[in-house]
Formats: C-alpha cells, structure tokens, sequence
C-alpha cells in the first residue's frame, strides 16, 4: 500500500452537505484575522469543529433481516412503547420506540435502520425544543419515513432539535433502501426515533453510546435472510 493510500484510508470523508458551511466558517476566520489574531484563533477552532461535525465515516453494518441497526450516531435516550407520529399512518396503537440523542460532536449522516420499500416520506413543521425531550417527538420540526420492511413497518423519524434548524433528506418515496444506507443529515445537535413493531425485542438500554449503521438496536425473530447486494 502507497503513502497516498495510507492516508486517504487514514482521512474521514466529508459529506457534501458540509462543504458551503466549512467554506463560510474559513471565510469568517479570515476577516476576522484581519482584525485580530485571537479572533483568528477562535474561528480556527470552529472552523476544524465544523468539519469534524460534517465526517462522514464508513460503517460495516451487519447483513441480517433480523436486525435493526441504529440511524445515526449518539447516546439511546428512550426504549418503551409509544404511539408514532399521525402524519406516519401507522395508526393511533403503540409500536416500540427507540429514540437516538446527537449532540454538536455526534457524526450527523443518518441511514437506514432496517431494508425494505420506502412507503412514504413526510415532513411537518413545528417546534425546536430540546430532543432529549419526550415531547420533542410530537412538537419539534420532523422528517418521518415509513419502511415497508420483511419484519413489518418501520419508521425512522429525524427530529430537529435546540441547535438544529434544517432536516436534509435525500431518499425518495417509492425507492427501495439498504440496512445502513445513508438518507439523510440534521443540522446541528438532534435525535432520531426509531418505530418498531411490537415483536422487535430491543438490545439496547437507555444512557448506551450508539454507532450509526452498526450499533444493533432490536431483533424480530425467526430465520434470517441475507440479501443478494448490499448498498453501503
């Protein structure tokens, strides 16, 4: 292996989301050089944290129907029963909520917790209350998709929070998506919701740190089938 590889393989990638925002921190860290030396110092700092915010790092994610991986990257601040959000169409019954709190240090990009067809996507306005919260679920600005998946209905619900004002989502409805597969970003500081089924058994507890796309959160029973490609 060359010291080109060495590195690239060494480097986290970027996501293109980010570049805009990295570009107007350097810009600000510039002119405000040009102005003072401390100033300088600080837009440096914020400068790297935002491109550190926008990583986006390879994960290996496990090929199992069985298993329901975590979204994003964070600390689990919820498991337990609870009635997903009306715009979803899941109904008004309880289904296993699994709830992921980023802070402004957690890698952002959010992918897919399970595989199977996107139903639907729904975006609905609203709040930016702090989503540690429990009533953030209901209240705060969200992007919700519905997962027609081999183990049932699944939903993953992006949820803004304090910090975070812009939800990104690139996945369309109709389309189909791979377990781990990227779909989408939140802006800065969130959480993700996970809706189960009743018959997924959680492997998580609450306060446990999860890696997005890895981090197994629940299991449905029965044998497992492993699909024929995998879209990482």
């Amino acid at each position: 292996m060359s010291i080109v590889d060495t590195i690239k393989n060494t480097l986290v990638p970027i996501h293109r989301e980010g570049y805009p925002f990295i570009a107007a921190f350097a810009a600000g860290t510039l002119l405000l050089g040009y102005f003072s030396s401390i100033l300088f110092w600080i837009g440096l700092i914020l400068t790297a944290w935002c491109i550190y915010f926008y990583r986006d790092p390879e994960r290996v994610t496990p090929v199992d129907d069985r298993l329901v991986v975590s979204p994003a990257d964070g600390v689990i601040s919820a498991v337990g029963p609870a009635v997903p959000p009306r715009e979803l169409g899941l109904g008004s019954g309880e289904m296993t909520r699994i709830s992921v709190f980023m802070n402004v240090f957690s890698c952002h990009v959010n992918r897919a917790p399970v595989r199977g067809r996107i139903a639907r996507i729904e975006h609905r306005p609203g709040k930016f209350l702090n989503a540690e919260l429990d009533k953030a679920s209901s209240e705060n600005e969200r992007n919700g998709l519905v997962i027609d998946s081999p183990n049932g209905t699944v939903a993953a619900v992006q949820i803004a929070g304090l910090v975070a004002r812009r939800i990104v989502c690139w996945a369309e409805a109709g389309g189909s998506i791979a377990i781990g597969e990227r779909f989408g970003l939140i802006r800065f500081g969130s959480r993700v919701d996970v809706f189960l089924p009743l018959n997924a058994v959680p492997r998580v507890a609450v306060g446990q740190t999860a890696v997005g796309g890895e981090t197994v959160l629940a299991e449905f029973g029965g044998a497992a089938v492993t699909p024929l490609v995998r879209i990482s």
